[in-house]
């Protein structure tokens, strides 16, 4: 028999160090400042207006937001809200990119030059790509406008960190050499001077990023998320305006890349969504960087903070996506998937003043698995509805 607990959050000794807080970023915004004012060197925002933008889960509340309920004067008023917040977050040699589409673009842009001062723009930045079907009534829509300002003059930004090798392709009406240091090079004169240009010199990227290709359907970073951006995109920003330390802040989670790529590359972060969906998907994301049985020394906690109330699971609901169990010390609890009626994540572990700290979990339960819950413990179960809960066994 279950019985329902209140949690106001969750602990994870591995993934971070990060945070998820579920929230409406607007509804936030002096939380976050009181916080991280002046903390984060970075902030990359993706919002999902106007994208109608779906999920493989049926994230009744918010899979669609923003998008189904705001018009374009109310994203407006809404993103003003998001971006004087951002600009306090910011660390004065901090950065904001503003990822948007063409129906966007030029409101957004406009209203950046107002917040951050039109000085304070370093880059439009065009990502380019070739995925999806072809108009015939217009010019096909092959790219997005990312929005690159600084929070002033003493910004930080390494461009070597986006650098990549020249390499060894063709180059028309030149001779392959080496110096006397065995270095590969391609040689042309012109006017009586020679220039060389090395394999292994770095070459980087201009405003126009066409070799960044959308995520196809069946690649393994795929999640769910109709509009998740590939994690080399996000690789790239982090990069060159970032230092392994530093904070990076996404108030559109999504599917969780900023996350992913945060931790690949040695930075914290701190994301937020009001979508039970991406709530979903990020910590399952962010836990598969770091699987439960891994004693790496280094591992640093990520946590999960509810700004506002989950969807809620009866018991009644959460008893039908488990079989348990009593054996000695505990309850042997097998997780069903079931396809869509069936589990979607399951975790045990403790609740300490309003925390559930995990212990272990099943991330995505593929056909039927275990947990052992121990006497005294809890166990957090999730549905493919995103309706979550904290039950105590009996």
């Amino acid at each position: 028999m279950l019985t329902l607990s209140e949690c106001g959050g969750e602990f994870h000794a591995f993934g971070g160090d990060g945070e998820f807080i579920y929230a409406h970023s607007e509804d936030i915004t002096d939380t976050l400042i009181e916080k991280y004012g002046g903390k984060v060197k970075l902030i990359y925002l993706d919002p999902p207006f106007g994208t109608g933008a779906t999920f493989e889960f049926k994230d009744k509340t918010a899979a669609k937001a923003y998008s189904d309920i705001l018009d374009r004067e109310e994203c407006t008023s809404l993103m003003r809200k998001v971006l004087i917040c951002c600009r306090e977050l910011l660390s004065e040699d901090g950065s904001i990119y503003l990822h948007i589409d063409y129906r966007l673009s030029g409101v957004m842009r406009r209203t950046m030059d107002e917040i951050f001062g039109e000085a304070n723009l370093m880059n439009e930045i065009i990502w380019s790509y070739k995925s999806g079907g072809r108009a015939i009534k217009h010019f096909s829509r092959k790219h997005d406008t990312i929005l690159f300002y600084r929070k002033s003059k003493s910004v930080y930004f390494n461009i070597k960190a986006a650098g990549v090798m020249r390499g060894s392709d063709r180059r028309n009406h030149m001779k392959r050499r080496a110096d006397e240091d065995g270095r590969i090079y391609y040689a042309i004169r012109s006017n009586g001077k020679e220039y060389r240009y090395y394999e292994d010199d770095l070459i980087y990227p201009s405003d126009v990023w066409d070799d960044i290709e959308h995520l196809h359907q069946r690649d393994p970073e795929r999640t769910g998320y109709a509009t998740q951006k590939p994690e080399a995109l996000l690789k790239r920003i982090i990069s060159v305006s970032t230092k392994p330390g530093d904070l990076v802040m996404d108030l559109f989670a999504g599917s969780g890349t900023t996350a992913a790529a945060a931790v690949k590359l040695d930075r914290r972060f701190v994301i937020a969504d009001c979508s039970m969906a991406s709530m979903l998907a990020s910590r399952r994301r962010i836990l598969t960087l770091h699987p439960n049985d891994d004693v790496l020394s280094d591992a640093k906690p990520f946590t999960v903070n509810y700004a506002s109330a989950p969807s809620a699971l009866t018991a009644e609901n959460a008893e039908k996506l488990i079989d348990m169990e009593p054996v000695e010390g505990g309850f042997a609890v097998n997780i069903h998937k079931g396809g869509e009626e069936g589990c979607a994540y399951a975790a045990c572990g403790s609740i300490r003043d309003g925390v559930f700290h995990a212990r272990d979990y099943v991330i995505k339960p593929m056909h039927s698995e275990k947990l052992f819950v121990r006497e005294g413990e809890a166990l957090h179960l999730v549905d493919y509805n995103c309706s979550q809960g904290y039950f105590d066994l009996a």
